[in-house]
């Protein structure tokens, strides 16, 4: 199979961030997938849904902020990570196809909070912190219930940073993987294996897409 990945830099206010995209076969659309504040595109999720869904037509482009691009090992502010997000986003509408903007934990609070003003079509957020690890009065609901987007979440059943069943009803869709801790992880003793918890993922995902079209 032809290798269609591609990577650009591209420079935002807060420094140079870095695409790596996954193109898709007669795409519809493009899904910009952030990281989270405690590591980059190589997060299981993010790869299992840039290897599968280019075949659906979708082009995937995995971003890297540029605190990541520089090395650093903290991430900044949320205003900083929103900042870069806005400066990537021509990037990420260059092919001239409707974005879907998205992102794991921190990268899903970004692509929730930027995306009606940025245009994007809809919003994905894989492990929504909901609150912090054991401080459940400290939600971040407000985020996901305002962005003004259809939205799907997709949720580990033991992320500490929010069970599903602690999520509040909204216009959202949510899509739970069992036994998932915040990367999707589970447990060797858990009665499905870490490639079926992918496949909940990504054929969760897929699903919500075709009602996109």
């Amino acid at each position: 199979m032809t290798d269609l990945t591609q990577y650009e830099t591209v420079s935002t206010d807060t420094g140079d961030a870095r695409v790596t995209w996954h193109a898709g076969t007669e795409p519809w659309a493009v899904l910009a997938l952030g990281h989270g504040a405690g590591g980059g595109i190589e997060a299981r999720d993010l790869q299992a849904l840039a290897r599968a869904l280019p075949a659906h037509g979708v082009t995937t482009a995995l971003v890297e902020q540029p605190w990541r691009v520089a090395g650093k090992k903290v991430a900044p502010a949320p205003k900083t990570l929103d900042t870069g997000w806005r400066g990537l986003w021509p990037a990420l509408a260059k092919p001239g196809l409707p974005v879907i903007a998205g992102g794991r934990s921190a990268g899903a609070r970004v692509a929730c909070r930027t995306g009606r003003e940025l245009g994007a079509l809809a919003v994905l957020a894989l492990s929504f912190p909901l609150h912090p690890p054991g401080k459940p009065e400290r939600s971040r609901a407000d985020e996901l219930l305002g962005t003004g987007l259809p939205t799907l979440v997709v949720q580990g059943g033991n992320d500490p940073f929010g069970h599903p069943e602690e999520f509040p009803a909204g216009p959202h869709a949510l899509v739970e993987v069992p036994y998932g801790d915040h990367g999707f992880a589970v447990p060797k003793r858990a009665p499905l294996t870490q490639d079926e918890a992918l496949r909940t993922l990504v054929d969760g995902v897929t699903a919500w897409l075709v009602t996109l079209r």
